[in-house]
């Protein structure tokens, strides 16, 4: 099947907390040596949209291992991990015009947090998409604000024991102190150590954010429309935000993103695109179109994240770098454009605006960050695609005990305007392993017509 909706459990998980602990450094860093210390972020760790815990949650099958043990060696793993990298053992603080910075104290560390379920893994259902009933896997303090980062642990890990055997890891990790990549190196550090019961790293993490500085005087050469004000007019707002949309995931196999491909670039001869290109561009018609977005003369804005990594020239960038290097491209069309013009056209907008972010692009929006620090998130107007398809989350995640049944996130309705590209997981090898599994949130009216566009039923 080229295209399937996934259905997930509506289910209640008991969850009983058992203990709370910080787990410090297992060895003296840097932050012993002064009482003072604390480490620059650069503009591309504390701009206003990496402000946020990024949740995941990792399942893993019967370990054959007491209960004691697992947490034993998770927690040893994560104070041996935690003295390259310290600074997640820190805290974030606000200085001058309110910019961030990491510091430490006594009481400072990672929170771990174990825990038991009266249920057993078979009891969640299908372990393969992403549901927002795994939420209490994931530990949240009952008082804590919305986004709220300053002063709170910037690594919270959850194990979850259930009487099977198995169990759940979930994990918060604070975007300010890595990116996606990053977060991937820290984890496969943290699993690996685990794994051998020795420090392992691989590459030696590296800090250097003072390597993204901004320039004196800043020189913004770009509108960066991606974090301009937007302006609210349209019924996304209602659509999206007060009619409690619904988590709606679709498995799309390699053969149906080959299709999409072949059909953008069929209307045009003259395009050459990625995949992620055109269905980029294909999904993001079909939720416009599936939204019934008015007026039709309203422009709208879609942005993904960029790796710069591979795009850095003069900008000396070391091996092991575990910062944020990604920076949002935008591309801009009218309602009435993308629900008209041809997905060819679409595409080329998504491949020119990712084309777009160069090294002198991210120096640009590193200095427009010191000039115009954007102030609050921009969720109308929008739609985000995040591509975790990028990550390879199920090969890093093997603490001993294998490979996770699932890697990845679980609610994306508190963000309705994201969409998340997913690699393909389970438990059974996949026939088709370049399988995505695209997660959106759509208002229960809009279902079924986003099912049917998204199908190629209506692809012009």
């Amino acid at each position: 099947m080229c295209i399937q909706e996934l259905h997930f459990s509506h289910l209640h998980i008991p969850v009983t907390i058992n203990q709370k602990f910080l787990v410090h450094p297992s060895s003296p860093t840097p932050a012993n040596q002064s009482p003072h210390h604390s480490l620059y972020l650069s503009n591309l760790d504390d701009i206003i949209g990496a402000r946020v815990f990024t949740p995941s949650v990792y399942f893993y099958r019967s370990t054959n291992t007491r209960e004691s043990l697992v947490l034993e060696r998770l927690r040893d793993a994560l104070a041996e991990v935690l003295v390259p990298y310290y600074p997640l053992s820190g805290r974030l603080r606000e200085v001058e015009n309110g910019k961030l910075e990491v510091f430490f104290g006594e009481d400072q560390g990672a929170l771990m947090v174990s825990a038991n379920s009266s249920m057993a893994l078979a009891d969640l259902g299908d372990l393969t998409v992403p549901n927002p009933a795994w939420l209490p896997l994931i530990f949240r303090n009952p008082e804590e604000e919305a986004y709220k980062i300053l002063e709170m642990p910037l690594l919270i890990a959850q194990v979850t024991f259930f009487t099977c055997g198995g169990f759940s890891l979930g994990i918060r990790l604070c975007h300010c102190i890595c990116d996606g990549f990053g977060a991937m190196q820290f984890l496969g550090s943290w699993a690996a150590t685990a794994k051998i019961c020795k420090l392992i790293t691989d590459p030696e993490p590296v800090w250097d954010r003072e390597t993204f500085k901004p320039r004196n005087p800043p020189m913004v050469k770009y509108p960066h429309y991606e974090y301009l004000p937007i302006e609210e007019r349209s019924n996304l707002t209602n659509s999206l935000w007060d009619m409690k949309p619904l988590q709606k995931c679709y498995r799309l196999s390699r053969q149906f993103q080959c299709r999409v491909k072949s059909t953008a670039q069929a209307q045009d001869s003259s395009l050459v695109c990625s995949t992620f290109d055109a269905m980029a561009a294909h999904i993001w018609r079909s939720w416009v179109k599936a939204l019934d977005v008015k007026p039709l003369n309203y422009n709208l804005r879609l942005t993904f994240s960029v790796n710069v990594r591979t795009r850095l020239k003069t900008l000396n960038l070391r091996k092991g770098f575990y910062g944020n290097v990604v920076c949002l491209a935008c591309a801009m069309s009218s309602v009435d454009s993308l629900i008209n013009d041809s997905l060819a056209k679409t595409t080329r907008l998504v491949q020119e605006a990712r084309l777009r972010v160069s090294e002198d692009y991210l120096r640009s929006m590193v200095d427009y960050v010191e000039v115009n620090r954007p102030k609050r998130l921009e969720f109308g107007g929008k739609l985000t695609i995040t591509q975790w398809t990028r990550f390879e989350m199920y090969e890093t995640a093997d603490f001993g005990w294998g490979k996770p049944v699932y890697a990845g996130p679980i609610d994306l309705r508190p963000t309705p305007q994201v969409c998340v590209l997913l690699p393909q997981g389970g438990v059974e090898p996949a026939n088709d392993e370049q399988s995505m599994v695209v997660c959106l949130c759509l208002p229960p009216s809009a279902v079924h017509n986003f099912t049917r566009i998204l199908s190629l039923n209506d692809c012009t």
